[in-house]
């Protein structure tokens, strides 16, 4: 008779085998919701509904440490982060313990906390009829249907801060934005039609609310709009076109493409139309309107001030304090008590400053003196504004809201203070990144409820858990063993490919000897020192010798210098070879007679024509569009700016530097994981600043302000005179000439490099300006590609006969 022990352990090995695939068979989730039944927080797997085809979950989602929202979103993960696109109880998060989803007899759904309390329920906004399922469908809309299957609720109906393709925006609808990013509350930014049937952002909040777009100082039909419709209709289709009854109307950039879109108004009150990109999988921006973001109302709160650096950041004006350091809607408190005696008063100057809207007392002809006045008598008046265009216009402010700095304005902020107020210290400033609080908020709630549903399967799947984390170390484990084998057989090849192809590997002692003990220093940057030399073979080169590289083995930076060595273009700098002994690591390159392009641009002898300019800007979009599209090794450059564009002895262009993003990343090349910062002041797109995925819009941006240094002949990263009494260094270059473009009809002749000396084409420089312009936008998405850039500057040339010629 066999033991009972002998019996357990093939009984238990059978039983553990088995439990993947018994939890494989019943993983697949519902896509429906029957009346009678319900779903607890505490098990979010089995609360999930999933659409047909698996675009779309619903279920409950972690808004905070002890909270969590019933809500649906994008069922693929992107960028590591999940895609809300509506939320049932987003102002009344639930407990993490004992709350649930009910499907109660009446024929309602019901959100209930751990107390038993209804958070939500669909009981008033049923159209007709009691529901008996519910169901998520595909396009993302969650309906409550009838036993006649019609549909008497649905989450289309009741938006949060998203559309979705198919969505439609009715009279009473409202697409709210999030209090802030990765906070899901309801913020102040709101998107909705209005009494004139005008589909408009307004800022709603807490005391005061305006419209901020379309443009409030224009009417509608300067707008371009009518409010000579009824219907207050607007909807998004599956091609990514927008129609509204006003009459806006816009596509998005990949229109016609069937991709997964959403328009979302974001927390910075901005709408935007987002499309999926499969190849990255992440979000792009395919629409916006043409707002700048600090004009956006409310953005830095009640006395706050947006200004570009180059991307808009808050501040407060001397002698204010942020009112919440984690949130900048919140504005700036006074660190003053407001005095009403008007003799006991004075005013501080904030030049190239406004605070948008409130006026309290509005004078067309005044002076300064005489609009003082009126603020000193009125105790309401908390400063006022004087614009300094000839025309006396006084705008005294019992609010100091929507405040803006930069260049464009045309006048003058006086804000009020105590008389005995001494200001110490600078201005203080924050990312409007930085404006948001933790996404993980504790819900401070206490209840007296009873063990949870589901407790009792703690130990089991706890045990299952376990089991699986040990198969998958094995595996894991495995894998790597098997895939360095392959890496070091790889790195082989590559070896014998450079080899073969006369890509040398150097010993320093050659490079010693050609270079003259490395005497003869041509260039100096971020990533190393650069010196001439000459090879045994007579060819002049140029040998850069790299600084801050992390360390790695000769194979690993042999098999990655030689993938860089393999590019080959017209436009890119010719790589020789490298030297890689010890802590040693050297490039050789070909040596180009003219030097970098900042020396011939930004000197006081400099003799670049405008069709040098031209070609410059030519060539080098071709050289960053065959590396980000055409190449076999995806590369980012990182670093575009004028010291690495060299030129050769008939100022062609070639582009240097490219591909040493790999090398001084190692192990992160995943493009929107970089390890650190890249780039020079002055050059570097937001992204890099705001910690946003990287991709080869960086060197978008980054060429953009090349162009424009190319057009104005003035340097971003420095600072020069302009005018009287206006610098344009990196914190200004784009917004004046954007102004310039905007208000001076011979905008070309203002910007225009004055060494030049108009000897240029103006259709040409025209079209390269804007394309430059383009390039520079804030939001990643809008930026062409380089690939369209090239197109579009390649049309400039029938503009320009001689330049045509050249090119051909």
């Amino acid at each position: 008779m066999r033991s009972s022990k002998s019996v357990e352990l093939p009984l238990f090995l059978v039983i553990v085998t088995s439990l993947p695939f018994i939890l494989k068979a019943s993983s697949p989730l519902p896509n429906a919701l029957y009346r009678g039944s319900s779903y607890y927080v505490e098990s979010p797997s089995m609360g999930l509904l999933i659409s047909e085809k698996g675009t779309f979950k619903a279920g409950f989602y972690q808004v905070g440490e002890n909270a969590f929202s019933f809500a649906i979103w994008y069922a693929e993960t992107l960028s590591q982060k999940t895609t809300v696109v509506w939320m049932a109880n987003r102002d009344w998060p639930v407990n993490r313990r004992a709350s649930r989803l009910s499907f109660r007899k009446g024929g309602d759904l019901a959100l209930l906390d751990a107390d038993g309390s209804v958070v939500w329920t669909t009981a008033t906004n049923t159209s007709s009829g009691a529901g008996v399922v519910a169901e998520l469908w595909e396009t993302g809309n969650l309906v409550l249907l009838d036993g006649g299957r019609r549909v008497v609720w649905q989450s289309f109906e009741h938006p949060t801060d998203t559309l979705l393709p198919g969505q439609p925006l009715t009279r009473s609808l409202r697409l709210v934005s999030r209090r802030a990013e990765g906070i899901y509350n309801s913020g102040y930014h709101v998107a909705h039609f209005n009494d004139d049937n005008v589909l408009s952002f307004i800022y709603d909040g807490p005391y005061t609310s305006s419209v901020y777009w379309p443009n409030p100082d224009n009417d509608v039909f300067q707008n371009g709009r009518t409010k000579y419709n009824s219907s207050r209709y607007a909807i998004l289709d599956d091609m990514g076109q927008f129609i509204s009854s006003d009459g806006l109307q816009f596509s998005a950039l990949d229109f016609r493409l069937r991709v997964k879109r959403r328009l979302t108004m974001d927390f910075d009150g901005i709408l935007r139309l987002y499309s999926l990109n499969y190849t990255t999988k992440d979000w792009q921006v395919s629409w916006m309107p043409k707002l700048v973001r600090c004009r956006v109302h409310g953005l830095c709160g009640e006395n706050g001030i947006c200004f570009y650096k180059p991307f808009p950041t808050c501040t407060c004006p001397p002698g204010f304090q942020m009112k919440d350091p984690t949130d900048w809607s919140q504005g700036c408190k006074p660190e003053f008590d407001i005095v009403c005696n008007k003799t006991e008063v004075k005013f501080i100057q904030l030049p190239h400053t406004d605070f948008y809207g409130y006026d309290s007392n509005y004078q067309a002809q005044a002076s300064i003196e005489a609009c003082m006045n009126i603020c000193k008598s009125d105790c309401n008046c908390r400063g006022f504004g004087y614009k300094l265009d000839g025309a006396g216009k006084c705008f005294p402010k019992s609010i100091l809201l929507n405040g803006q700095c930069g260049p464009h304005f045309v006048g003058v902020m006086y804000v009020k203070y105590p008389k005995q107020m001494n200001f110490s210290g600078t201005l203080g400033h924050s990312k409007l990144d930085c404006s948001k609080v933790s996404s993980l908020n504790k819900l401070d709630r206490a209840y007296a409820v009873g063990k949870p549903r589901g407790d009792y399967l703690k130990y089991p799947i706890g045990f299952v858990i376990a089991f699986g984390l040990v198969e998958i170390t094995c595996v894991v484990f495995g894998w790597a063993y098997i895939h360095k084998k392959k890496v070091d057989l790889r790195n082989l090849n590559q070896g014998y490919v450079a080899v073969s192809m006369g890509f040398r590997r150097f010993t320093f002692e050659e490079l010693k000897k050609a270079s003259n003990n490395f005497s003869d220093e041509i260039g100096r940057g971020g990533s190393g020192v650069v010196y001439k030399g000459v090879l045994d073979d007579e060819r002049v080169v140029a040998v850069k010798s790299l600084e801050g590289l992390s360390h790695g083995s000769e194979a690993q930076f042999w098999s990655e210098v030689s993938t860089i060595g393999k590019i080959n273009h017209m436009n890119l700098v010719t790589m020789y070879g490298f030297c890689a002994e010890k802590q040693k690591r050297l490039l050789v390159y070909e040596y180009l007679e003219n030097g970098s392009l900042e020396k011939n641009l930004f000197s006081n002898n400099a003799m670049l024509t405008w069709e040098n300019r031209f070609n410059i800007a030519l060539g080098t979009a071709r050289a960053l569009a065959y590396l980000h599209e055409e190449c076999l090794e995806w590369v980012l450059h990182c670093d575009v700016k004028p010291q690495n564009i060299l030129l050769d002895k008939d100022f062609h262009p070639k582009v240097a530097d490219f591909g040493l993003s790999k090398l001084f990343d190692r192990g992160g090349n995943n493009i929107s994981e970089f390890s650190r910062v890249r780039g020079t002041r002055g050059y570097m797109a937001p992204e890099w600043i705001l910690n946003l995925p990287i991709t080869s819009k960086v060197d978008v941006y980054s060429y953009g302000i090349l162009v424009l240094e190319l057009v104005t002949g003035r340097n971003s990263s420095g600072s020069q005179q302009v005018g009287e009494d206006e610098e344009v260094g990196c914190r200004q270059l784009i917004p004046w000439i954007r102004e310039m473009v905007r208000t001076n009809q011979n905008w070309v002749e203002e910007i225009a490099d004055p060494q030049l000396f108009g000897m240029y084409d103006n259709s040409s420089m025209e079209i390269l300006t804007k394309v430059g312009l383009q390039c520079v936008e804030e939001e990643s998405g809008v930026r062409p590609s380089m690939s369209q850039v090239v197109d579009s500057i390649t049309v400039a040339c029938l503009f320009d006969r001689e330049i045509h010629e050249e090119i051909e």
